[in-house]
């Protein structure tokens, strides 16, 4: 006996339980509260995947302490773009959560996210030598005047005494801090996204559903077909806006969309383990997210950094990630994932860009053969004094770098996000992983931009981003008084221990 496929007509279909769709939706219905919108998620819990506290890769990046976002230059000058553009998008998210708390959407900020410093620790001539570099060029932006620098070994030691503990080497040191860092819980915050989405009228959520095809409709709307895993029952969405935040899943389904934007794009599946501290006496030594320099060929998400985080209220530490390579291009996922997006259009990028990165290929399968000695070798180098009882392995998430096609049909690969848009506006999706959850809401609103450029053009709409977003359409990092009555503003609502920073 065959079951009718159940027919539903939707404003917006979010494809995906993680922090992008709890975002998007979140703010489109405070845009417009009437808006009907469907939510379809394949696991059966939000924010299992990506966005979940142990899968993520990073927490509260603000471009403080992640090296990997001020490269130094072949003139020896440090590019500090992106670092700017990831700290005044990190102001923006803390900005929208402010609003969030205040008036009474969210409850209990403690409960995802925390003051923690962060901190760069290098050792050795040259990476002394860039730190400096880095500390002095970031210092002209006032969204970093804050940060210290010191090469002072008792200074360091007060920063983190479990970095400088048993530490013998004759190496010169340095590090910077900045006390204004946060650690943020992604996955509780995107879980208590959802409990108040699912809350309002015209919001459905579906756990366990699978999209299975998508095809647009030549009045532009779309026809989402997606299927219940607990059930077997079938639903025929009709929609005339699609989003696809399903983190690595994201580019096959992009492939079903079949839009002309969406040709030429590949994936590059990366994994990642963690060394978890299971020494409460140990954890409690260490009080600071402390990044390092990645080793030569590593992705940036790979960036060594010895973690304190705070997990589903308790405090806990973590050292990594150890990068890997699988086929998944999800933790959930199948190992036919990589083989599956494979298509005409992107074969030629994705054997280039294999071919141009052939470091990054030999630095994923050393990670792979890693035994548990190389993985305590490489935590010593930050935790000297670390023993091998004190630490067991963890799986983090999986992570699908964007691979573009570039004017000559050869593959680059990306180490950021890349939204894909329909040329109409009908369908967008979110490739890409770092820095990812942190800029959530910089990223939303650009789609928003996009995707609904009417209305975003309408004085109802453009009124209510103001008020939801204070700092919109305004640089942070040249409006200085205005940035610390922001930064002060948002730190007070989320309860958070450090103010403006002096």
């Amino acid at each position: 006996m065959t079951t009718a496929t159940q027919k539903i007509e939707s404003d917006v279909v979010l494809i995906g339980a993680g922090i992008m769709s709890a975002t998007l939706g979140l703010l489109l219905k405070e845009l417009q509260p009437d808006l009907k919108i469907e939510i379809f998620e394949r696991l059966d819990i939000a924010a299992a995947e990506s966005s979940d506290a142990w899968n993520n890769a990073g927490t509260g990046h603000a471009a403080f302490c992640e090296l990997n976002y001020t490269p130094e230059l072949e003139d020896g000058s440090i590019d500090t773009k992106k670092a700017v553009k990831i700290s005044e998008s990190f102001e923006v998210s803390r900005q929208f959560w402010a609003y969030l708390v205040e008036k009474g959407l969210l409850q209990n900020p403690e409960s995802f996210i925390k003051s923690v410093p962060h901190m760069s620790f290098v050792w050795g001539d040259e990476n002394v030598a860039y730190l400096k570099k880095r500390f002095e060029a970031l210092q002209q932006y006032h969204l970093f005047k804050a940060m210290e620098y010191s090469e002072d070994t008792e200074q360091i030691k007060k920063w983190a005494p479990l970095v400088m503990e048993n530490r013998k080497s004759k190496d010169k040191i340095a590090a910077t801090s900045m006390k204004y860092g946060t650690d943020v819980n992604f996955g509780a915050l995107t879980r208590s996204m959802f409990k108040y989405l699912e809350s309002l009228d015209g919001v459905t959520m579906h756990f366990s559903h699978e999209v299975k095809n998508l095809r647009r409709y030549e009045d532009g709307s779309w026809r989402v077909k997606v299927k219940d895993l607990a059930s077997g029952d079938k639903k025929r969405v009709r929609t005339p806006f699609v989003f696809i935040g399903a983190g690595g899943g994201s580019l096959l389904l992009l492939e079903k969309a079949n839009i002309p934007e969406g040709e030429g794009f590949g994936g590059f599946p990366v994994s990642g383990q963690w060394l978890k501290c299971t020494n409460p006496e140990v954890i409690k030594k260490h009080g600071a997210k402390v990044y390092g320099k990645a080793s030569v060929g590593a992705p940036p998400m790979s960036v060594p950094h010895i973690d304190t985080r705070m997990i589903d209220g308790e405090k806990a530490l973590l050292f990594g990630p150890y990068a890997g390579f699988s086929t998944k291009f999800l933790k959930n996922g199948s190992y036919f994932d990589l083989i599956k997006s494979i298509e005409l259009d992107n074969i030629k990028p994705m054997i280039s860009a294999g071919v141009n990165n052939i470091p990054l290929t030999k630095y994923l399968i050393e990670q792979v053969f890693q035994s548990s000695n190389d993985r305590m070798k490489a935590l010593k180098e930050y935790v000297p004094s670390a023993k091998k009882e004190d630490w067991v392995l963890e799986n983090a998430g999986q992570r699908v770098q964007v691979i573009k096609k570039d004017k000559d049909g050869h593959g680059i690969l990306e180490f950021g996000t890349e939204v894909v848009t329909a040329k109409d506006g009908s369908l967008a999706v979110l490739l890409g992983a770092s820095p990812g959850a942190s800029t959530a809401v910089s990223i939303m609103i650009d789609l928003v931009n996009r995707c609904f450029a009417k209305q975003m053009k309408s004085e109802a709409w453009e009124m209510k981003m103001k008020e939801i977003i204070p700092s919109y359409g305004q640089s942070l990092n040249e409006n200085t008084a205005f940035c610390d009555e922001i930064r002060s503003r948002t730190s007070k609502i989320l309860k958070l221990d450090t103010q403006v920073p002096a």
